[in-house]
């Protein structure tokens, strides 16, 4: 166990120019920096865990690092069987990251690893400068990409409550914070004020993205009662998914090589090879180790992949490591409640790889290899998508007499009209449609030979 460190930080010697020092860059906007800090990367290798993941994961780090608009300059990598409560690497360690740091001119340290207020606030005392996780960065980068009034919110609600136990634990102000990577964004002038104004905003935060939650709920069953199913395209970020609604819909969506480009939603019509529509929905992209806080945030936009008909999970063909971007993928969906949603698996980028992973691909019968940027494939997709959403509904042709016109509005609000012919008292209608509006229906059901419909017309 590591010895615990004491003192007012406050009156700790600042030696760099990150974000917690004097020093700290001016900011213009969100995204505009003085100067691009130099970040010293640091990484445990607990016992148990495989090393390839562990380098995986610093790797990653460092693209967002970069992405944050940082520079990293070295990488340390300690394996412990344990972390240390104190430190989290160990008081001799992180001695070794502060010699690291100044001889790289480091502004800041930042840890793989999600680091308690304490442990954050003892490293500081040792590095002389700023101590940070991963959660910091990514948030960081989302303070950067929110655009929309409600991506400004999400993201202003999950830094306050990663920043509010840290502002009791320090003992500090944060009004000496500026420019630095985790200071930037919505809501940073409320860490100057005390915790109980904190607490107030995070709970009108709460409040009005509640409210925009069950308008989205509201606009969800609408949706539901038309003949139009909706898909939700999900995946790593980076993974090409706006490209890929852009390949669907020509929505228009801005696409960028660049970790986390999109942050709010954006939702097409589109119509699949049989006629039916569907309405699309981009989401934002997840990734390994996705801060629970913003996983809390961002609850309010995806429920649009809990509502959703079917999922198209996108996976980047060309990553080094497919897998660990689909199981982490499938751990958020699991977080949010949308583990059990019929998902069709997207190889995308097929014209950067060498071909997809075989044992990936042929693990899962509903998988289909595209490039959405040259439109390879995307044809296949289609006729995948319209199949995969077939396979919950059912076709029936139903005798609906005049009087009933209330049955052939639901008919053509719930399902998809196939056929309709007009009888001397009686429409034959020929619908598909899932299984609760079949239910709804079906007393209106008869044996009726569909190619003799089609010869009625």
């Amino acid at each position: 166990m590591g010895r615990s460190f004491t003192g007012d930080q406050s009156e700790r010697e600042e030696t760099h120019r990150g974000g917690f020092g004097e020093f700290a860059g001016e900011e213009h906007g969100l995204i505009d920096r003085s100067f691009r800090e130099r970040i010293v990367l640091a990484g445990v290798s607990l016992e148990g865990i495989d090393k390839e993941i562990t380098e995986a994961s610093l790797e990653e780090l460092e693209r967002l690092v970069d992405t944050a608009g940082a520079d990293p300059v070295a990488v340390i990598v300690q394996n412990r069987q344990t972390p240390d409560k104190a430190t989290f690497v160990g008081s001799g360690k992180a001695q070794e990251i502060r010699s690291v740091s100044e001889e790289y001119d480091a502004d800041t340290v930042v840890f793989d690893n999600e680091l308690t207020p304490a442990q954050q606030s003892n490293l500081e005392g040792i590095l002389k400068r700023s101590a940070l996780d991963r959660t910091a960065v990514i948030l960081d980068i989302f303070a950067q990409n929110a655009n929309s009034l409600e991506g400004k919110a999400q993201v202003e609600l999950a830094q306050l409550r990663y920043r509010l136990p840290r502002l009791r634990k320090s003992g500090r102000t944060f009004s000496q914070q500026a420019g630095g990577i985790g200071t930037r964004g919505p809501g940073e002038t409320q860490l100057e004020v005390d915790r109980r104004r904190l607490m107030r905003r995070i709970r009108r935060l709460e409040e009005d993205l509640n409210k925009l939650r069950r308008h989205r709920s509201t606009q969800s069953k609408a949706r539901s009662k038309t003949s139009n199913r909706s898909v939700a395209i999900v995946g790593y970020t980076n993974a090409g998914k706006s490209t890929l609604l852009n390949r669907l819909t020509d929505a228009g969506v801005l696409v960028e090589d660049r970790l986390f480009a999109t942050l709010d939603t954006t939702t097409r019509r589109m119509q699949l090879p049989g006629g039916e529509a569907v309405y699309v929905t981009d989401t934002v992209g997840f990734v390994r180790k996705l801060p629970h806080q913003l996983v809390e945030a961002f609850k309010a936009t995806l429920d649009v992949v809990i509502d959703a008909d079917l999922l198209l999970h996108v996976i980047d063909a060309s990553d080094p490591d497919p897998e660990g971007c689909i199981e982490a993928v499938r751990q958020v969906l699991e977080a949010i409640g949308a583990s059990e949603v019929p998902e069709l698996m997207v190889f995308n980028k097929i014209d950067k790889s060498d071909g997809v992973d075989k044992r990936l691909f042929k693990r899962d019968e509903n998988c289909v290899a595209v490039s959405a940027t040259t439109g390879e494939g995307i044809e296949e997709l289609l006729n995948q998508l319209a199949s995969s959403l077939r396979r919950s509904e059912k076709t029936i042709t139903l005798k609906v007499p005049f009087e009933r016109g209330d049955i052939r509005a639901m008919a053509h609000r719930e399902g998809f009209v196939m056929r309709e012919v007009l009888e001397e008292s009686n429409w034959l209608i020929e619908v598909r449609a899932d299984k609760s509006s079949i239910g709804r229906l079906e007393q209106f059901e008869i044996d009726f030979d569909s190619s003799e419909l089609e010869l009625m017309q």
